[in-house]
């Protein structure tokens, strides 16, 4: 999938559910994705405690069109039971090996829902050799201290856009009177003013390398 001749950057997201993605990293993804860089994403489940997973399944297509994702790996696992360990390990190490991705966002371990925490926890071994790892939140994430963020205010109506592809889920916050729209701007605003702009999407690295370009 990826070739020598190939310059542009290869971005790999991860997420446990459909509209995981799209609710930690979308903007940052359609950053890349503007600017001539490959985004690819491997989605665990297909979400079918929250809908049937055909029509998850649709709702994430449609979203990947917003993030103008490459291509969409299906881990094939039940919702609620990502198990954590050897195989989905290795799973996930077939997909960076089909990507050879430069850089990986994926849940942060510190999280309510056991799918999120499982899949954070294997792509810290999966990703052992991938320079780049960063980790982002959703709303079941917890004790989340950002240090890296993303100025995402010029696309953010595109990553609403893609939130709202998932028509199932945009009301099933279990908060009486608020989307999942209204919680994804409440956090870039929120992210926004730590960094200094007017909304941000934030992440925690576990890896990042900082480039310095030659004269």
């Amino acid at each position: 999938m990826a070739t020598k001749e190939d310059k542009r950057i290869r971005v790999l997201a991860l997420g446990a559910h459909p509209d995981d993605i799209e609710a930690g990293c979308g903007g940052t993804l359609i950053k890349y994705a503007l600017n001539g860089h490959r985004v690819f994403q491997m989605v665990l489940t297909a979400g079918e405690q929250g809908g049937t997973g055909a029509a998850r399944k649709r709702e994430q297509q449609r979203a990947s069109r917003h993030l103008r994702t490459e291509k969409t790996f299906w881990g094939g696992y039940p919702d609620t039971k990502v198990p954590a360990g050897q195989e989905l390990i290795r799973k996930i190490e077939r997909v960076v090996r089909a990507v050879d991705p430069h850089f990986i966002f994926v849940h942060y371990h510190d999280d309510t829902h056991q799918d999120h925490r499982h899949l954070a926890i294997s792509t810290i071994t999966a990703t052992r050799y991938t320079r780049n790892v960063l980790f982002y939140e959703g709303p079941t994430t917890q004790n989340f201290s950002p240090t890296v963020f993303v100025d995402i205010d010029p696309v953010l109506p595109r990553k609403i856009s893609a939130l709202k592809a998932h028509q199932s889920q945009v009301t099933k916050t279990n908060i009486e009177g608020l989307t999942i729209v209204d919680i994804i701007r409440s956090s870039a605003h929120f992210r926004g003013i730590q960094g200094r702009v007017k909304n941000a999407e934030a992440f925690v690295p576990l890896r990042l390398f900082i480039n310095i370009l030659q004269g």
